[in-house]
């Protein structure tokens, strides 16, 4: 699953109707270029996939001084579709790369409240399944024959599992307390 393709379905979204300039220049402002490894020319291949694809709709094509002729976009309602399919699985997949949870993190309001927190605690439920095997990780090295320093990776996994909880655990707890304007 494609970061880029959820977040251009979701700022077409937003914007309602949208160019490749206005996808670049939104998400630029987001940094997504940074956590989501968001390209300028993967934009506009997202654009024109999703378009072939059926999930986003040309409405005009307009000149422009800057270079080529601008075409822009809506999405279509297999493009809604497929928008809360990735950030269902981006909330609530605990597997999912951090560039997916970072884009479902930041399209989280085109989620209603309830099922962004039924998500959200879908994914806890995930991180949280990780932590025994991960903790068993750590002591069963030496029996398993591996180098001892081996174990510092599970470790570190574990570092990162249990601040995924707390995060996930704290986001919960911000959205049953009415953080943010989602989408109900």
């Amino acid at each position: 699953m494609s970061a880029t393709r959820m977040l251009v379905l979701g700022v077409v979204k937003l914007v309602g109707e949208a160019h490749g300039y206005v996808v670049r220049r939104e998400l630029k402002s987001w940094s997504a270029d940074r956590w989501a490894n968001v390209q300028p020319g993967s934009i506009y291949h997202a654009l024109k996939s999703l378009a072939k694809d059926g999930l986003l709709e040309p409405v005009g094509t307009a000149e422009s001084e800057e270079g080529p002729a601008r075409t822009t976009y809506r999405i279509t309602a297999a493009g809604e579709h497929e928008l809360q399919d990735l950030l269902g699985h981006a909330l609530a997949d605990s597997s999912a790369g951090n560039d997916m949870l970072s884009a479902g993190v930041a399209m989280i309001n085109l989620v209603p409240r309830k099922q962004a927190i039924v998500l959200l605690k879908n994914r806890l439920a995930g991180l949280e399944g990780q932590i025994p095997p991960t903790r068993h990780g750590i002591a069963s090295m030496p029996e398993m024959g591996k180098p001892a320093h081996v174990s510092e990776l599970f470790r570190l996994w574990l570092v990162h599992l249990e601040g995924q909880v707390r995060w996930t655990q704290e986001l919960i707890e911000r959205l049953e307390a009415g953080a943010y304007e989602l989408k109900d």
